[in-house]
């Protein structure tokens, strides 16, 4: 039963990939439609929202390396007290 949930998670996991490529040309076909039209300002959000997915993850491991050293820190000032 378990082999199965995990089949299916599986499954599951890889049927939604192949729909999310296919929005990668819809996007393409639109922004380019739109600045031969003249319009540029859907071409600069699509460029915004590129920039925010490719920035966050670098953002949240230097929150989580930040987090990480000032914990350490402490840890090893307070060890050296003693």
């Amino acid at each position: 039963m378990m082999k199965l949930k995990y089949f299916l998670a599986l499954i599951l996991f890889f049927g939604l990939q192949v729909t999310s490529w296919a929005q990668c040309a819809m996007c393409r076909a639109s922004v380019e439609n739109n600045v031969s039209n003249g319009d540029t300002s859907i071409g600069a959000g699509l460029n915004n929202g590129i920039l925010y997915l490719f920035v966050m993850p670098y953002l949240m491991a230097a929150i989580i390396g930040f987090l990480w050293y000032r914990s350490a820190k402490k840890k090893k000032a307070k060890l050296s007290l003693r």
